[in-house]
């Protein structure tokens, strides 16, 4: 990419940049283009070469290609109260080296956890000034919050997620179906959303105890059927209340047979799957590597096969992070016990690359890759000027070496603890720039703005 300045002599107010563009996704396809910017928004997108007065102006090289920023709607961020496992700063930081330009934040594993609106002017106070990206935050449901849901929503949370099963954390303790169904009632009232953790503790409790390295065992203890069962408590919820539903991380392929035919049942329900089910498999993971642990956990080639079909068919909606790092003694990485270590995978800053690596061998196109990291992430959340490359969208911008390939070294990771289950591998699609609402990010500025959902 080449960016020149210019005293523009033209009359006219000029724009304050044009990007040419040889390549630019647009409406999911690639087209050859010049996208105007003004204060923070694209104001026209003409054929390459149609720039009006501008005082800024890049220039796309050959082998590369303009797409909208990423958006993740799912990304543990930990602050304030556990800042030692991440953090406002080196969670940005990691969005921006990925193409990430919109985060959102999730309820738990910060302290206090996102339960009332008081909570949520904490977690702002701790962000406020520290993000690269815009950021938005999720709110939690618990058995003990659930007369606070139209005050968080009010306080413009984008949603609320709640878990079925413990969370791992005893500040975010699960709700029961009973409850989950008086939870959907109440935001179905305010035209709301429920994120849910499906896993049925029912299920969990009459499985095998995970201990030790054995990663078929870890997965045995964590079966299909704990997904199924709870997914299926969502969709019988979802249907009797008309609760927007959203089913995160789905990992099975009876998870998302179901999730189709409640969709063809007219059922107002959604699903997002993760990078790391997509990208490794139970097959190939070695025992003994807690980097990998995660729940509900990495299954077999079939269910990655049956995720993969989920979303070449509209089953399954977006393709997000689920980013959920904790520190390396958390992990148990030197006794490897995938029973006792925490669970949850650092990958944000490597999700998008991965799943393009893993997309351009299955021949899927980079547009839909996009489509699920981007604007699939955006409309389910109601940024509708996000994602998109399009007149009046936020001009969030990123200039991709699409078939450029790396290889994750220990020095490029951005997040604070730097274990993940990329390490060593090869990756595609390198971020050579990245705007921001216009603004062309660098490692030391921090643009990001505090975003909040209008529950209007």
């Amino acid at each position: 990419m080449r960016s020149t300045a210019r005293d523009d002599q033209d009359s006219g107010r000029p724009v304050d940049l044009v990007v040419h563009a040889p390549r630019a996704l647009i409406d999911g396809t690639e087209q050859a283009v010049s996208v105007a910017v003004r204060m923070g928004r694209i104001v026209g997108i003409e054929p390459l070469g149609s720039a009006p007065p501008h005082r800024l102006a890049a220039t796309l090289e050959s082998d590369e290609i303009l797409i909208p920023g990423l958006v993740d709607t799912h990304v543990h961020v930990n602050e304030p109260g556990r800042t030692e496992w991440e953090g406002f700063d080196t969670a940005t930081a990691a969005a921006v080296a990925a193409g990430v330009t919109t985060l959102i934040d999730m309820p738990l594993n910060s302290l206090p956890p996102t339960l009332t609106a008081a909570a949520l002017a904490t977690k702002r106070a701790a962000a406020r000034g520290r993000c690269r990206v815009d950021v938005g935050f999720w709110g939690g449901c618990v058995p003990t919050n659930l007369a606070d849901l139209p005050d968080l929503f009010a306080a413009g949370v984008f949603g609320v997620k709640c878990f079925l099963q413990d969370s791992g954390v005893p500040e975010f303790p699960p709700v029961t179906n009973g409850e989950m169904r008086a939870a959907m009632r109440s935001i179905s009232e305010v035209g709301g959303m429920l994120l849910v953790h499906a896993e049925d503790p029912g299920v969990l409790h009459t499985s095998p105890t995970p201990q030790g390295r054995d990663y078929r065992a870890f997965v045995a203890s964590r079966p299909e059927s704990a997904e199924t069962a709870a997914i299926a408590a969502c969709i019988e919820g979802a249907a009797q209340t008309r609760c927007r539903t959203h089913i995160v991380h789905v990992s099975s392929a009876g998870g998302v047979a179901m999730i189709r035919r409640a969709k063809a049942d007219g059922v107002p329900i959604t699903a997002e799957t993760c990078p790391h089910y997509l990208v490794f498999d139970a097959e190939d993971i070695p025992d003994g590597a807690p980097q990998y642990k995660c729940c509900p956990p990495i299954r077999g080639r079939a269910d990655q096969n049956a995720l993969w079909a989920g979303l070449a068919d509209g089953t399954i909606d977006i393709v997000v992070s689920d980013h959920s790092p904790s520190t390396a003694e958390l992990k148990l990485l030197d006794v490897g016990d995938l029973g006792l270590a925490w669970g949850g995978i650092g990958g944000l800053q490597f999700g998008f690359a991965a799943v393009w690596a893993a997309a351009a061998r299955r021949g899927v196109p980079l547009a839909d890759v996009v489509r699920w990291m981007s604007a699939g992430p955006a409309s389910l959340a109601g940024l509708d000027h996000k994602g998109r490359l399009e007149v009046g969208a936020d001009a969030d911008l990123v200039v991709l070496a699409d078939a450029e390939t790396f290889t994750v070294e220990l020095d490029d990771i951005r997040h604070k603890n730097k274990v993940t289950p990329y390490l060593g591998r090869d990756l595609r699609g390198v971020v050579r720039a990245c705007w921001l609402r216009g603004t062309e990010l660098s490692d030391d500025l921090v643009a990001g703005r505090l975003i909040s959902h209008d529950p209007r």
